[in-house]
């Protein structure tokens, strides 16, 4: 290896800051830049936690027309979608925040293919047990949207929701946005360790994506006034308990002790 390249010759190589090596034609620098951690206080149940901010990230999943517009798949089946939209306010009093500090935003969205080729007749079935109702893909009464697929109206994010163009965006076909996805090497990319939570369904895609994010080594937050369920209360209270149990931390978007980053 050529040793003679100096430091101003090297360039940055990496998706990320926190993920990239310095490199030249004749040498690489693997070592990462150093961060200094950003801790912040959140009082959270069971505990009050510190959390380094500077590894954190939101993911607000599946605030999307389906599911939180009156023209989407859950009304359209007779599902009242108005606790779907209590997230809204609250998670755009929040996201500036976040933003304001660095912290990256991840939109995780159900977005299906098309063709239906990634999905399973098992998940078919949970959302069109007859064979004869309008399930994944299928055109909505209304709009004609097909049911969350990836691209159209239906997968599309709330309009009263804000969102800027530093977020990222990924689409998946699971209760897990974990599964077969690329939010775990999107995270990595990032060097987060830290995941806030928040959306709908609280007891369905936010939970499992949370367990499996709490399976891969990351700590989780529900960020209990930015989530919501259409299901019975029963359910959100399971999901409160079992978080708190035996996946983390659930905090208000107001016990967060963030302060705006210096950086840009």
């Amino acid at each position: 290896m050529n040793q003679s390249a100096s430091s101003s010759d090297l360039r940055s190589l990496g998706a990320s800051r926190p993920a990239s090596w310095r490199v030249s034609a004749g040498q690489a620098d693997l070592v990462r830049p150093m961060r200094s951690a950003i801790p912040v206080p959140v009082m959270a149940q069971p505990k009050p936690i510190t959390i380094d901010l500077g590894r954190t990230a939101m993911i607000v999943v599946d605030m999307q027309n389906d599911f939180c517009h009156a023209d989407g798949w859950l009304a359209s089946i007779g599902v009242d979608v108005a606790p779907a939209r209590r997230p809204i306010a609250p998670l755009n009093g929040f996201l500036p925040q976040l933003r304001a500090a660095s912290v990256p935003i991840i939109w995780l969205n159900w977005g299906a293919r098309p063709d239906k080729m990634n999905l399973s007749p098992a998940l078919l079935h949970v959302y069109n047990g007859s064979g004869l109702g309008v399930g994944l893909g299928d055109p909505l009464p209304k709009t004609g949207s097909p049911v969350l697929t990836e691209g159209s109206w239906s997968a599309q994010i709330v309009d009263e929701l804000h969102q800027d163009a530093s977020d990222i965006h990924v689409a998946k076909h699971r209760m897990s946005g974990f599964c077969d996805t690329p939010l775990d090497s999107i995270l990595r990319n990032l060097d987060v360790k830290t995941l806030l939570f928040s959306g709908v369904n609280a007891d369905q895609c936010v939970l499992h994506t949370l367990a499996d994010a709490n399976f891969l080594g990351y700590d989780t937050i529900l960020v209990e006034d930015c989530a919501a369920t259409t299901s019975p209360d029963f359910c959100w209270q399971a999901t409160l308990y079992n978080i708190k149990q035996i996946f983390g931390f659930v905090a208000p978007s107001t016990g967060f002790g963030i302060q705006p980053s210096p950086e840009v």
